[in-house]
């Protein structure tokens, strides 16, 4: 019988692979996760004069959070404190800190690295990320910000696919001028993003053209040049700072703003009729009303039971077939969203206008109206497929963590209302 002649150890350690550190033992606990306990192997310095200890001062144990190991597991950081042997340094004894565990810090750095990844590369939500890693919601937010906060070298990186969009981090705010009359302030801002990879490369303040021109007109004409395709919402604003700034770029529209203009059309028809016909707002006695969110759902989304509670609202709470008419507008333009040939696209778009003309509503023709404006976006869109999805994301994590930031340099009375933490 043969048996390995290497340190079981030393297979665990690499097993477990957390730089930095050693296995020394691992328990079953009963009822709960497995529980690993390690030791870091780097060179103990000193944090005042960088000479390395030798004299151990006392031992602890510290449970720090780590990535889930083939299952939840409990780490045990079987923690050193060290004698400095310099002389003339001040600093008696020192805690010993890695790379992976930062001086003060609970969790390795890894566990950081994979919280970002599942959330912002691979779309996950914060909770779910949360529960599947075993921490706080708080964490998982508190990486993510961090994250999207650390703007890079924006000059220095190859982007093919840029994304920009609007976001509202908090409500209006009111504070008072220099002169002491009060002032209203839109918290607006506006984001741009990398597409292909989801970090963030800009953050403006206001939601105009100007501001996201003025980022653009800061890049190097190389970096403008290798730009191929922006993603945006139907904002005439960020189309107008585009064509100025990157005339030879496609522009790509998103497909959830689309859908969310005609589920307010919808909305639109559904409150004028009900104000016609009953000269007051929509109640839970009305099928239309107390089926609203229903209506918004996608048609390849809904159960049997969901289909019938729908045509049981047409075929009573619809006697002039409006609300069924702009209900058929709203399906027809997912559809023509989900072609995947201008040749497709082409015909659900004539499918699109002659339902349009047949419904004569003001609601579906101002929908009309805006589809027809944005259709070389919608063009793009179809043979691209380049959404905002990650810019909504980032955008959101980046409120997050700025909203008390803004609110902070108003009430200091700078009068700056710049993103100040942007380069």
């Amino acid at each position: 019988m043969f048996e390995p002649t290497g340190s079981r150890r030393d297979a665990a350690s690499t097993i477990f692979n957390l730089s930095d550190y050693r296995v020394i033992d691992a328990l079953e606990v009963p009822g709960h996760a497995r529980r690993v306990e390690v030791e870091a192997t780097s060179p103990p310095g000193c944090p005042v004069c960088g000479v390395i200890s030798t004299r151990v001062h006392s031992r602890r144990q510290q449970r720090i959070r780590d990535v889930p190991v083939a299952g939840a597991v409990d780490v045990i950081w079987c923690k050193r404190r060290w004698f400095c042997d310099e002389q003339l340094c001040g600093r008696g004894t020192f805690a010993e800190s890695t790379i992976e565990v930062p001086a003060r810090a609970r969790s390795t750095l890894r566990l950081g690295v994979a919280l970002v990844a599942a959330v912002v590369i691979s779309g996950r939500a914060v909770s779910e990320t949360a529960r599947a890693h075993g921490v706080s919601w708080w964490m998982v937010q508190t990486a993510v910000t961090a994250a999207v906060l650390a703007l890079p070298a924006v000059d220095a990186k190859f982007v093919k696919r840029l994304g920009v969009d609007e976001h509202r981090y908090r409500s209006v705010r009111f504070y008072r001028t220099e002169t002491g009359a009060w002032a209203r302030y839109e918290p607006w801002m506006s984001t741009i993003v990398d597409v292909s990879t989801g970090q963030v490369l800009g953050i403006v303040d206001g939601r105009g053209s100007a501001g996201v021109g003025a980022w653009l007109e800061a890049r190097p004409v190389s970096w403008l040049a290798q730009v191929e395709v922006v993603a945006i919402d139907p904002s005439a604003a960020f189309r107008k700072a585009l064509r100025t700034h990157l005339p030879c770029a496609a522009v790509s529209v998103d497909t959830f703003h689309l859908v969310q203009l005609s589920n307010q059309c919808l909305t639109g028809v559904r409150q004028r009729l009900v104000r016609e016909q009953k000269a007051r707002r929509g109640r839970l006695v009305d099928p239309a009303w107390a089926n609203r969110r229903l209506l918004l759902r996608g048609a390849d989304t809904l159960s049997p039971g969901g289909r019938a509670r729908l045509e049981k609202v047409f075929r009573h709470d619809d006697p002039t077939d409006e609300l069924g008419a702009a209900w058929g507008i709203k399906e027809q333009l997912r559809r023509l969203l989900k072609t995947s040939s201008l040749a497709d696209a082409h015909d659900a778009k004539m499918l699109l206008g002659h339902y349009v003309q047949v419904a004569n509503m003001p609601e579906t023709d101002r929908l009309w109206n805006t589809i027809c404006q944005w259709w070389s976006e919608i063009e793009v869109l179809i043979i691209t497929g380049v959404t905002n999805d990650q810019v909504s994301h980032c955008t959101s994590s980046c409120c997050f963590g700025s909203n008390r930031v803004q609110w902070r340099a108003f009430c200091a009375g700078s009068g700056d209302v710049g993103w100040w933490f942007v380069a």
